[in-house]
């Protein structure tokens, strides 16, 4: 949680970090997007999360939903499948491993990292999409993002971000914090994580090891300029 507010503050977002149930529905009244993260989970978390995405939904907030760990275990899995049945996500972000098990394929996890490839989650990610009417990313080495329709790759990275706890979570945030202001969910993510992306390559770059990149990673997102990203974001469009 400190890691992920600390990237949104570099990236020149506002967090507020809420899962107190009597008061996140005061809070998403003046939140420009609401992110959902089933990582820390038990069922009052869940009560509170399901009391946000309501909230949202009757104001048009986007809400950004990390099924972080389903497939893990079945608390993780329904209840990630619970807030897209009762609330009105906007976009799911999760690993490969994650979005299998939302979309009822068998995959295997370690905990909360993936145990399955991009590649291999992107037809089970095309057709949640379809199925739930809610765009996907899967993040990876080569992000993969779609509404069903259309398809989008992000190639920026570096696999020094997975050596951080908080870096998929991070991504998940962030998308929100674009989201707040691209009301298209698909655009949004796709900048986001090419954004996110570059900034974790420029911090790699001259690091020894995590610890020195963690710090270099959030001096990265809070320097990056418009021109650096769109110079530096390698975004691929498929044929649909």
């Amino acid at each position: 949680m400190n890691f992920t507010a600390n990237a949104l503050l570099s990236a020149g977002a506002s967090p507020v970090m809420a899962h107190a149930e009597n008061e996140v529905e005061e809070m998403v009244a003046f939140a420009g997007a609401l992110v959902l993260n089933i990582g820390t989970l038990d069922d009052t978390w869940v009560s509170a999360m399901l009391r946000a995405g309501k909230k949202a939904g009757e104001l048009g907030v986007p809400i950004i939903l990390d099924p972080v760990g389903a497939g893990a275990t079945h608390l993780r899995t329904d209840a990630a499948l619970r807030i897209l049945r009762e609330t009105k996500v906007t976009l799911i972000r999760g690993n490969a491993s994650e979005i299998m098990a939302l979309a009822g394929a068998s995959a295997q996890s370690k905990g909360v990292d993936a145990a399955e490839s991009v590649d291999a989650a992107a037809s089970h990610a095309r057709a949640l999409a379809r199925k739930v009417n809610v765009p996907v990313a899967v993040t990876g080495a080569v992000d993969f993002i779609t509404d069903g329709q259309r398809i989008f790759r992000v190639a920026n990275g570096h696999p020094l971000m997975g050596c951080v706890t908080g870096t998929g979570c991070g991504a998940t945030a962030l998308i929100g914090a674009f989201a707040a202001v691209d009301r298209d969910p698909v655009s949004a993510a796709t900048t986001a994580l090419a954004y996110y992306g570059l900034a974790g390559e420029r911090a790699a770059d001259g690091a020894p090891g995590p610890g020195t990149f963690m710090i270099r990673f959030l001096d990265a997102l809070h320097s990056l300029t418009p021109d650096d990203a769109r110079q530096g974001a390698r975004i691929q469009e498929d044929a649909s």
